[in-house]
């Protein structure tokens, strides 16, 4: 029987839902943007929102820009992994091809709140993995909103109350990372990554490979 050539790199593996959640202002969207950037596995998974776009955003790239109709349509459909009410409007994971492209061993990124990490983990927990990004300090957290120079000082105000809220819950996380400095958050958020990639329950190839060691 001719010898085969095998390594962690070629075996089958399942993807994985990899959900990053912050406070706004810990920095969970930038260390998305760099895991991104420096993955070519891992996707971002695309929501769907009723709020209207941002200067710059794109339909279908930063978001599915939807009305109020349609969204409660995709509700009514069970069109979504999860959603969630957020500032005044509603966002949504679609559920799309995303559990067949998990078989194919793609990975998803998502950008998301407590709410949605407890929705879609209810739904899928086999395949979830959950990160929680929290700030040095509230006082940090307010000075890197305040230097947005975007919101009022009412708005700071709801969103500090919500960061709260948010925190709160930090132990509802399988990781806690402490983002005091981007690249050394960004190097353990990557180290997660690849450690639960290689866990045992994804390697789906590893079945087929052990049984030809052992014939």
């Amino acid at each position: 029987m001719p010898d085969s050539v095998h390594s962690s790199a070629t075996l089958a593996r399942r993807g994985l839902l990899f959900i990053l959640s912050s406070p706004s202002g810990a920095g969970k969207t930038t260390i998305s943007r760099m895991l991104l950037e420096a993955d070519d596995e891992i996707r971002l998974s695309v929501s769907a929102t009723t709020r209207p776009p941002r200067p710059g955003e794109v339909d279908g790239v930063h978001y599915h820009f939807v009305s109020d109709a349609d969204f409660d349509r995709m509700v009514e459909e069970d069109d979504f992994y999860e959603w969630a009410p957020v500032f005044g409007h509603r966002y949504g994971t679609p559920k799309g091809h995303i559990r067949n492209a998990l078989k194919e061993g793609q990975d998803f990124l998502f950008d998301i709140d407590w709410q949605g990490t407890q929705q879609l983990y209810q739904k899928d927990q086999q395949d979830v993995v959950r990160v929680f990004i929290l700030p040095p300090s509230i006082d940090e957290l307010r000075r890197r909103l305040e230097s947005r120079a975007t919101d009022a000082a009412d708005v700071i105000d709801s969103r500090m109350e919500r960061a709260r809220a948010e925190i709160s819950h930090w132990d509802a996380y399988d990781y806690v990372v402490i983002n005091d400095d981007v690249q050394a958050c960004f190097a353990k958020v990557s180290q997660i990554l690849a450690a639960e990639r290689m866990k045992r329950q994804r390697q789906t190839g590893l079945i087929p490979f052990v049984r030809e060691l052992m014939s």
